[in-house]
C-alpha cells in the first residue's frame, strides 16, 4: 500500500477551490449570525453557556477515542479557569488535562502554531498516563506507527504514517504551513479549507505516540477561531462523535493520494452542522431565559427543581419526554401531587402535553424542545 506521504507530491494537496465557495460564504453567514445571536445574552448566562460548550467539546473529543471521562469534573475544571463558582471536587488528571489543553486553545487561539505549543498540549492531554516513552514531544520509536483494528493474528492496517525519524522535519513542514496560511499569513486560505487540510495534514503525520486525534481537532478549532479572529465554540468533537464511523470512514478514504475534495467536502459539511448547533445552543438559552421571566414567583419548590433538571438536559431533552415517573424520581413526590403539579406546569405554558396515560410525556414550550415531538 502506497500513503500519500509517500507520494512524490507530498504534502501539496489539490482540490476544486470553487466547490468549497458556497460552504465558505455559509460559513461566513452564520458566524455573523451567531454573533448577532450573542448580544442578547447577559454575561453570566454568556460564562454558563461557553462553560458548557467547552466541557462537553472536551467530553466528545476524549470519546472519539474511546476514553470516557468524567463530565463533572470536567466542567469543574472548566468553570475554576473561568473564577466561576465551582466544588471543592479533587479532579483526576485526565479530566484537568484535557480541560487546561481547551482553556489554552481558548485563550491563545490567536497565537502562531509552535513546536513548543504543540508539546505543551500533548503534555497536558497525556497527564497521568505512565505507559508512554514520549510525551511532550514527537514519537521515537522505531516501530511504524500504524492505525488498525481487528484481531492480533488478523490486522487491518487503517493507515501507517511516516517514520519517527522524520517526524521534526515533517513537522517544522506542517508549522510553517500552518503560519503562512492564517488570515495574517503569507498565503491565507479560507476557514473551511484551511481547517480542512490542517487536521488532515497533521493526522496523517501522526506525530505523537498518542494523543493525534485530540490535538488534530484542536487544531482545526484553532484555525477556524484565527480565521473568526476570536474563540469558534463551535461543536466540532459533538458533531464528529455523533457520526464517528463516517469520521474514520473520510480519514481513511483520503490518506492515500493528494486529491482530497471528498475530505474538505465531509469536513466543511460538519463544521457547518457544528455550527447549526452551537447557535441552537445559544437560542436554547436566549428560550429558557425568556421561559423564567415569564413565571418567575409562580411556581413551587418541586417545579422549579424539575425545571431546572430539564433544562440541564440541554437541547436533546429528556428522551422520549419528561414522564410522571421522571418528576416523582426527582422530587420524591406522591403520583398526585406529581399530577397535580405537571398540570399546573401545562396551565402556565411552561410545558406541553403529549400523549395519554401512560405514553404521556411533557415537553418544555420553546421552539427547540417543540422540534423534538416532530
Amino acid at each position: 500500500m502506497i500513503w500519500n506521504w509517500q507520494q512524490e507530491d507530498w504534502p501539496n494537496f489539490t482540490y476544486d477551490k470553487a466547490s468549497l465557495e458556497e460552504a465558505e460564504g455559509r460559513f461566513l453567514r452564520q458566524s455573523g449570525v451567531l454573533q448577532g445571536s450573542y448580544k442578547h445574552i447577559g454575561d453570566e448566562d454568556k460564562a454558563i453557556l461557553t462553560v458548557d460548550l467547552m466541557s462537553d467539546e472536551a467530553y466528545k473529543t476524549s470519546e472519539i477515542e474511546g476514553e470516557i471521562l468524567d463530565r463533572a469534573s470536567l466542567h469543574s475544571s472548566i468553570q475554576r479557569h473561568f473564577g466561576l463558582t465551582s466544588d471543592a471536587r479533587k479532579v483526576p488528571a485526565a479530566e484537568r488535562g484535557i480541560a487546561d489543553m481547551m482553556i489554552d486553545l481558548y485563550r491563545n487561539y490567536a497565537d502562531p502554531l509552535t513546536h513548543e505549543a504543540l508539546f505543551a498540549w500533548h503534555t497536558m492531554i497525556m497527564s497521568g498516563r505512565t505507559d508512554l516513552k514520549d510525551v511532550g514531544r514527537y514519537r521515537t520509536h522505531e516501530d511504524p506507527m500504524q492505525v488498525v483494528s481487528g484481531a492480533i493474528y488478523k490486522p487491518k492496517i487503517h493507515f501507517e504514517a511516516p517514520p519517527s525519524k522524520t517526524m521534526t522535519r515533517e513537522m517544522t513542514r506542517f508549522i510553517s504551513w500552518f503560519n503562512k496560511t492564517a488570515p495574517n499569513g503569507s498565503a491565507p486560505l479560507p476557514a473551511l479549507t484551511r481547517a480542512g487540510i490542517a487536521h488532515l495534514y497533521f493526522v496523517c503525520i501522526h506525530p505523537f505516540e498518542d494523543g493525534n486525534g485530540r490535538i488534530g481537532r484542536g487544531i482545526a478549532e484553532k484555525a477556524l477561531a484565527q480565521s473568526l479572529g476570536q474563540p469558534s465554540l463551535i461543536a466540532l468533537s459533538h458533531t464528529i462523535q455523533q457520526r464517528k464511523k463516517a469520521y474514520y470512514d473520510a480519514l481513511e478514504h483520503n490518506n492515500k493520494d493528494s486529491q482530497i475534495d471528498d475530505w474538505l467536502a465531509y469536513f466543511a459539511e460538519t463544521i457547518l452542522t457544528a455550527q447549526d448547533y452551537t447557535q441552537q445552543s445559544v437560542e436554547f438559552l436566549i428560550e429558557k431565559t425568556k421561559l423564567y421571566d415569564k413565571v418567575r414567583g409562580t411556581l413551587n419548590e418541586r417545579q422549579e427543581k424539575v425545571l431546572a433538571r430539564i433544562f440541564r438536559e440541554g437541547i436533546e431533552g429528556f428522551k422520549g419526554g419528561l414522564s410522571a415517573e421522571n418528576y416523582i424520581s426527582i422530587t420524591g413526590v406522591p403520583r398526585a401531587t406529581a399530577t397535580r403539579d405537571l398540570h399546573n406546569l401545562v396551565e402556565k405554558g411552561v410545558l406541553l402535553r403529549t400523549g395519554e396515560r401512560k405514553s404521556t410525556r411533557y415537553w418544555l414550550n420553546i421552539v427547540q424542545a417543540k422540534s423534538k415531538q416532530r
